[in-house]
C-alpha cells in the first residue's frame, strides 16, 4: 500500500501533492472539480472518498473505465451543488506504471515569439481542446512572459524556460537562474538547443553544467542534442550525439527528471524532416548508448523526443516508432495544429 494521498482544488484546477494519484490515470478538464480526501484503510484495500462536481456522463464513463473497482457510487448534494460521490479501491492502481511505459511527452518551444495577445489565444486553444491524457505537455515560453502564460495555460501543462545559467546568482548580466524560473512558476527548462549552441557558442561542457545546476535546483530538463547537415552527410551523426550525451553524462547522475530531445539541426525550421525511419535509427542508437554507458534501467525509462519541423501532417507516423517518446515542436506549437501533434498517439 502506498502512503496517503491528498489532492486539493486550487484556483479551479487540480494540484498534485503525491505522484500516485488519480490524475496519473486520467487528467480531468480544469473546470471539473475533484477533491480526493485522505485515504482510509478498509478490508478491501486502501479507499478514498471522491467528491467530483460538474461531471458529464461521458466523463463519468471514462472515470469508471479507469477505475473498474468503483463501488458505492451515488449523486449527493455537497456545498450546495449536486456532485458525484464514490469510494474506490486503489488496488486497481498500477504503482509501477511509469516503469513499464514511457509517457509520451510533447514540448512546445515558442522561441523568441509571442506577445500577450497571441499567448492568450494559444492558451484559449489549449484550454478548450481535448488533449490526450496520456501525453505530458510542456510549453517553452519566452522568459518575460512565463508568469503571464502560467496564469492562462491549463494547470496540467508544464512550463519551461528556454535557457538558464549554471549558477544561482551573481554578476551575469542578462542571464536567468533556475531558481528564478521556479520562483515564477516554471518547472522545466530547455537546455542545449542547437540555436544556443550555434548562435551563442554554447559548448557541450557549459550546457552540461547548466543541466547539472538546473536539476539540483529542482527543475526538470529537456536536454537537446543533434547533428548538423554537414555532420550527417559525413556519416558522423552517431559520433556527434554520443559526444553530446557524454558531456551530459559527466554531470547528470540522476536521470529521472531529464528528457532528451534529438533535433537534427538540418531539420529545424527548414521544412525538412527526418523520415520516421531516420529518426528511429538515431533514437535506437541513443537507447543503446544509454544502456551501454549509463544503465539498462535508465535506457528503458528515459524519454527521447524528436524535434525538427514536426507538424500535424507527420506527427502520427513519427509517433508510431518504438523509441520516439514525444516531440519538441517549434513553429507549429504557436498554431492550432499543435493540438493534433499533442494527440498524435490517439
Amino acid at each position: 500500500m502506498h502512503s496517503a494521498v491528498i489532492t486539493k482544488v486550487y484556483s479551479n484546477c487540480v494540484q498534485r501533492i503525491s505522484p500516485i494519484t488519480l490524475l496519473q490515470h486520467h487528467q480531468f478538464h480544469r473546470n471539473h472539480h475533484l477533491i480526493m480526501e485522505q485515504n482510509q484503510p478498509t478490508v478491501g484495500g486502501v479507499t478514498a472518498e471522491v467528491l467530483k462536481g460538474v461531471v458529464s456522463q461521458a466523463l463519468l464513463g471514462k472515470f469508471t473505465a479507469v477505475f473498474p473497482k468503483l463501488f458505492k457510487c451515488q449523486w449527493k448534494t455537497y456545498e450546495g451543488q449536486k456532485k458525484f460521490y464514490a469510494n474506490f479501491s486503489t488496488d486497481c492502481i498500477d504503482n509501477n506504471s511509469n516503469m513499464s511505459a514511457r509517457k509520451f511527452c510533447v514540448g512546445g518551444n515558442w522561441k523568441m515569439n509571442g506577445d500577450q495577445k497571441s499567448i492568450a489565444e494559444i492558451a484559449k486553444t489549449l484550454s478548450s481542446a481535448s488533449l490526450d491524457p496520456n501525453t505530458e505537455v510542456v510549453i517553452g515560453c519566452p522568459a518575460i512572459y512565463l508568469m503571464y502564460a502560467r496564469n492562462l495555460l491549463p494547470c496540467e501543462l508544464g512550463l519551461a524556460g528556454q535557457n538558464a545559467y549554471k549558477v544561482a546568482k551573481g554578476a551575469f548580466t542578462g542571464e536567468i537562474s533556475p531558481a528564478m524560473l521556479k520562483d515564477i512558476g516554471a518547472d522545466w527548462v530547455i537546455l542545449g538547443h542547437s540555436e544556443r549552441r550555434a548562435i551563442f557558442n554554447e559548448s557541450d561542457a557549459l550546457i552540461a553544467e547548466k543541466a547539472e545546476h538546473a536539476l539540483a535546483e529542482g527543475l526538470k530538463v529537456i536536454a537537446c542534442i543533434g547533428e548538423t547537415l554537414e555532420e550527417r552527410e559525413a556519416g558522423k551523426t552517431n559520433e556527434v550525439v554520443a559526444r553530446q550525451m557524454c558531456a551530459y553524462a559527466q554531470k547528470i547522475k540522476d536521470w529521472k527528471n531529464v528528457v532528451v530531445a534529438y533535433e537534427p539541426v538540418w531539420a529545424i525550421g527548414t521544412g525538412k524532416t527526418a523520415t520516421p525511419d531516420q529518426a528511429q535509427e538515431v533514437h535506437a542508437f541513443l537507447r543503446q548508448w544509454l544502456s551501454d554507458n549509463i544503465s539498462k534501467e535508465v535506457s528503458a525509462a528515459l524519454r527521447i523526443q524528436y524535434g525538427g519541423s514536426v507538424t500535424a501532417a507527420n506527427a502520427k507516423e513519427l509517433a508510431k516508432k518504438p523509441d520516439i517518446d514525444g516531440f519538441l515542436v517549434g513553429g507549429a506549437s504557436l498554431k492550432p495544429e499543435f493540438v493534433d501533434i499533442i494527440n498524435a498517439r490517439q
